[in-house]
């Protein structure tokens, strides 16, 4: 029976580290270890002996780093990586971010940092990523075009308040979808841009920085109370509800810490249900990739009013969960692969922007 499990490659330049995570790993009886690797030129090594069905892949290491040794294993032997890191730094996370981009499934924090002697605690966070790594799709994983950096600086300030809003929900695999979709809106697109990406808190101003140096829009992290204008995006801040209210001078944003919704905060069924009644009919849902079905009920609320909704199709998304359930409970106006999402947000604002 253990033969028929996903074999691991367990890959960290401690041997503390190592021991820890093959315990976890062999204790969860859903998966083997097919060996380990003590830096990247190791781990390639295993890789091409061992074919294992998935890699963890600890992002500081000597010689060859993780994210070097990811580059060469989405290139020459693609399969499912998630990426263990102790990016708690600025640099540690634009790391991390920068795997997710390359095509690692999904990422663990450390803890403690390097070296986590309460490794433990984090367990069904790690098995949760694998299990998504297990599951993944890297048919559809295309080279990232390379986009302009010339974002922020040229920008005219955008004073207009927002009467037309895009919602965006995305998860497993959402970093690297985020960034292929994004950087293609026009910068006098008539709506604001909404996005809950299921992240721990700091990452998130990370990811918004990241997204604001390639894209034509305006990026930055939400903030409590600040207004929801035109031709800017913001992303929900990790660990915390984005919703947006509108009291009377024009919408802005709500931040708000109540519960988990689907077992996750932000959540995006939160975000869409207030855009609901904010924007209504000029709303346009979009839902990449992700386990779960958050986003799925907001969708269908949105498509009630008379917005509209773009998914993910199955072929692109790494994890075709999220717009599956969307596609189940509410329907779509486009299911497109990820490269023409972007190009279809565009199309369909032009649709809803006039919907009183």
């Amino acid at each position: 029976m253990s033969s028929r499990l996903p074999r691991v490659l367990v890959v960290d330049d401690s041997a503390f580290m190592r021991r820890m995570t093959s315990q976890i790993i062999a204790d969860s009886g859903e998966f083997s270890v097919a060996g380990t690797a003590r830096n990247g030129y190791d781990a390639l090594k295993q890789i091409h002996e061992l074919n294992p069905d998935v890699v963890t892949l600890d992002v500081d290491m000597p010689e060859l780093d993780g994210l070097s040794a990811l580059g060469y294993i989405m290139s020459e032997t693609p399969r499912p990586v998630v990426m263990l890191s102790a990016g708690m730094t600025g640099g540690g996370q634009q790391a991390t971010l920068r795997a997710l981009e390359l095509g690692a499934v999904d990422f663990v924090l450390k803890p403690s940092g390097t070296i986590s002697l309460d490794l433990p605690i984090i367990a069904d966070r790690l098995l949760n990523a694998l299990r998504a790594a297990a599951a993944a799709n890297l048919n559809g994983l295309r080279m990232l075009p390379r986009l302009s950096s010339d974002g922020g600086a040229a920008r005219p300030d955008v004073v207009t308040r927002a009467t037309n809003a895009v919602v965006i929900a995305s998860s497993t695999g959402g970093p690297r979808a985020l960034a292929a979709v994004v950087p293609r809106l026009p910068r006098a697109l008539p709506a604001a841009v909404l996005v809950v990406q299921h992240m721990p808190a700091s990452f998130t101003r990370s990811l918004a920085q990241r997204l604001d140096a390639v894209s034509a829009i305006s990026i930055t992290e939400a903030e409590d109370g600040e207004p929801v204008l035109h031709g800017h995006a913001y992303v929900a801040p990790g660990g915390r509800h984005m919703t947006v209210r509108d009291d009377g001078g024009g919408p802005s944003i709500a931040i708000i810490d109540s519960p988990p919704v689907w077992g996750v905060r932000p959540a995006a069924d939160l975000l869409f249900d207030s855009a609901v009644t904010v924007f209504g009919a000029s709303t346009v849902a979009v839902v990449l990739t992700g386990m779960g079905r958050d986003g799925a009920e907001g969708t269908r609320k949105i498509r009630e009013v008379g917005g509209r909704a773009i998914l993910q199709d199955r072929e692109t998304a790494t994890i075709f969960g999220m717009p599956h359930a969307a596609l189940q409970t509410a329907g779509a106006d486009r299911v497109a692969p990820l490269g023409e999402i972007g190009s279809a947000i565009a199309e369909l604002i032009e649709e809803v922007r006039h919907v009183s």
